[in-house]
This record gives C-alpha cells, structure tokens and sequence, in this order.
C-alpha cells in the first residue's frame, strides 16, 4: 500500500468517525428540540414558556448546523432522537402532570435533560475531529452550556421562592 492510498483510508475513517460523533450530536440536539417543546407547552408561566420555547430554537438551529456538516462530509443524518429521550420526554410530562405542572419540577427536568446534552458534546470534544468538525462542536456546547445555565438559574429561582 502507497502512502497516498494509506492517506486516503485514514482520511475515509476520520470522515467516518466526525459524521458517526455528528449523528450522535444531532440526536442529543433533536431530543432537546423536543422536550423543550413539550416543557414550553407544559408550562403555566409565560416567562418560562417563553425561555423553553427559545432553548427548543436554539437547539432545532443546532440540529440543522449539525446535518448540514453530515452531508457535507458526505454522509447521511440521523432522524428523530433516541428512544432513551423518548422516556425522558416521558418522565417531564408525567412529572409535570403529577406536580400540576409544577416550574421548578419542569425546569428540573429540562435540567437533568440539559446535562446529558453538556455530557454527550463534551464527549464528542474527547474525539479526534476535522478542525471545522471539532470549531463546530466546540460552538455549539457553548451554547448548551449558556442553556443549562440558564435553566439551573432559573430552577434556583423558583427553589428559593
């Protein structure tokens, strides 16, 4: 094997394992997506809607950053989110039924669902990516870190009233 077809197939697996850690983040952004959604839909207090709705935008804008770099690695994006999420987005809307659609149970659980998105992007930044994949990735869980953020603030605002 030359040195130009060994390059070539350590390129393709790098390719590969950039677009596999890419799926992996689009899942964790759509299960986001989702259960900000039905967090902003659950929620009797309009500030909040308003903060849940603007966490889904953030991460359906996350979602499509990160399919458009798939393609362009040539490679196809998942779909939905994960069926672990699933549960999740179960579990906030039968603890805000329980709670009576309680804020601060509500935004426990965006934060619990907001850490597993800060694990699954800081895991992905352990993987060796393109410079453009890992600049990407490096942006966007900056801005799952301002979302938690803000979610936790606010869950200790309503803890402590």
């Amino acid at each position: 094997m030359n040195d130009e077809t060994q390059a070539s197939e350590q390129n393709a697996v790098a390719q590969g394992n950039a677009i596999g850690v890419l799926n992996e983040l689009i899942e964790t952004s759509k299960d986001g997506e989702e259960g900000f959604a039905l967090a902003a839909k659950d929620s009797k207090d309009s500030a909040l809607t308003r903060v849940f709705s603007e966490g889904e935008q953030s991460c359906r804008a996350a979602v499509a950053e990160l399919r458009e770099q798939v393609r362009g690695l040539g490679g196809n994006p998942e779909g939905d989110g994960t069926m672990k999420a699933a549960v999740h987005r179960g579990w906030v809307s039968l603890k805000s039924a329980v709670s009576g659609r309680d804020s601060q149970a509500i935004l426990e659980e965006c934060e619990r669902g907001e850490d597993y998105a800060k694990a699954k992007y800081a895991h992905a930044l352990t993987e060796d990516l393109p410079p453009a994949v890992r600049a990407l990735v490096e942006r966007q869980y900056q801005g799952v870190v301002a979302n938690h953020d803000r979610v936790r603030d606010l869950r200790n605002q309503y803890r402590s009233s």
